[in-house]
């Protein structure tokens, strides 16, 4: 199970989203993947930070313009490109298209483009959400 978790980098409720990757992974143990954008603050950054302290497989698909790491997804020679706004965009599109569900965090009071970029792309690719 392909667990995308996406959010805006100004989300800071980590015990959320801490309590819900233990909980995924209660319930789907080995087969459990979390899932991200690659963002070190926010909902990614917590994503990613308990996958891993969680033992779970983590994935993620930054944007062209940042470099490759262990966890990225498309091979090394799609990253460190020229910075494009549209970079963001062609990486929710990747997201969605490999998860099997997407997850956003987001502050009640703020509206995220980049996070509503991401879910109009996983329902566009007609993914739980």
């Amino acid at each position: 199970m392909k667990v995308a978790i996406v959010g805006s980098r100004q989300y800071t409720n980590k015990r959320k989203i801490q309590e819900f990757v233990f909980k995924l992974k209660q319930k789907y143990g080995e087969l459990l993947e979390i899932v991200s954008g690659g963002q070190k603050e926010g909902a990614d950054g917590y994503a990613k930070k308990y996958a891993l302290e969680f033992d779970v497989n983590y994935s993620e698909f930054p944007p062209a313009h940042y470099s490759h790491n262990i966890h990225c997804v498309m091979p090394r020679y799609r990253y460190g490109k020229a910075f494009y706004k549209n970079n963001y965009h062609k990486r929710n599109e990747q997201i969605a298209e490999y998860c099997d569900v997407m997850v956003a965090f987001m502050p009640k009071s703020l509206k995220s483009k980049g996070t509503e970029s991401a879910l109009n792309e996983a329902k566009n690719k007609q993914k739980n959400m």
